[in-house]
């Protein structure tokens, strides 16, 4: 029974952490800017869409900083027109994001509470089963987007969203027009390398630690 106890506390101290992380790199994803401004010199976003550097900027940090924010507000783009669905997705996406940083902050505590006991002890078994996790969280996503990124981005929207207001329409909600497939891939791949370099750092700690012990 106690060794029972033992290795669900451990889980539940490597699952807390693994989702700690995958939280952290996403809201670290979402509020590094850079990456979108790469792309949009890269995929020359600016002359595919006609819609100039300070425009595409102004809108996509209004629309950053609405997604980060936990508060309740309304979707209201600085320049661009939204439509009503257009809103309501956004609301939609923003509840998820609130759905995150709740989970952040909750994994957050529940992993500190638990490595500072198993830190008492001198007890690390808890970062392999955390990897493990981790791991499979990333590998499984990266051979969905080699086979098929296209059809993998359709079936995330479809079983997140009850409704079919992220299909844009680009005369009526032109925000589309400046947030291309390509840049998403882009923010999913850095996403999965944050995470993986998490892996990396709790399997060298993992094995320096078993070395020192």
């Amino acid at each position: 029974m106690f060794l029972t106890n033992y290795r669900f506390l451990q889980w539940s101290i490597a699952i807390s952490v693994a989702v700690f992380v995958i939280c952290f790199a996403i809201i670290a994803t979402l509020g590094f800017t850079p990456l979108y401004y790469f792309d949009v010199r890269h995929l020359n976003i600016a002359e595919q869409t006609g819609i100039g550097n300070a425009r595409i900027a102004e809108n996509y940090n209004y629309t950053i900083l609405y997604l980060l924010n936990p508060f309740s507000q309304s979707f209201d783009l600085p320049s661009l027109a939204s439509s009503t669905g257009g809103r309501i997705h956004f609301q939609d996406v923003k509840r998820i994001f609130t759905a995150i940083e709740v989970l952040f902050v909750l994994s957050a505590v529940i992993s500190a509470i638990g490595i500072r006991k198993n830190i008492r002890y001198r007890d690390y078994s808890f970062l392999k089963p955390a990897a493990i996790v981790l791991t499979l969280f990333t590998i499984i996503p990266l051979l969905m987007f080699a086979i098929d990124f296209n059809r993998t981005f359709i079936m995330f929207h479809k079983l997140f969203f009850r409704n079919n207001y992220w299909i844009f329409d680009p005369s009526t909600d032109p925000i589309i027009n400046i947030l291309p497939e390509t840049f998403f891939l882009h923010a999913a791949l850095l996403i999965l390398g944050i995470i993986a370099i998490c892996i990396t750092a709790m399997v060298l700690i993992n094995r320096r630690l078993a070395v020192n012990n």
